[in-house]
């Protein structure tokens, strides 16, 4: 069975780390979903569609241990904070 669109992003665009008292907030979440879809020039989900799936698959509430990482995490902050560039 083909990983989805979604399963794809959570496995290369973050990782967990339960440990940490910082985690990924609904904003932030989606946030790096579109920059994930920028970076791998992939038509991005309705946000209905994106939670609905996030909803079987990561913890609801601001602690679900996730953070970001690779490509798609730069892309996020240097669009989130346009002064870094």
């Amino acid at each position: 069975m083909a990983n989805s669109q979604f399963d794809l992003f959570l496995h290369e665009a973050t990782y967990s780390d339960h440990v940490s008292d910082s985690s990924l907030d609904r904003d932030r979440l989606y946030g790096l979903y579109t920059s994930w879809c920028f970076v791998n020039e992939q038509p991005p989900g309705t946000e209905s569609s994106f939670w609905a799936a996030m909803k079987h698959r990561v913890s609801p509430g601001r602690r679900n241990g996730l953070r970001m990482k690779g490509p798609a995490a730069a892309d996020y902050i240097l669009a989130s904070y346009p002064g870094l560039v």
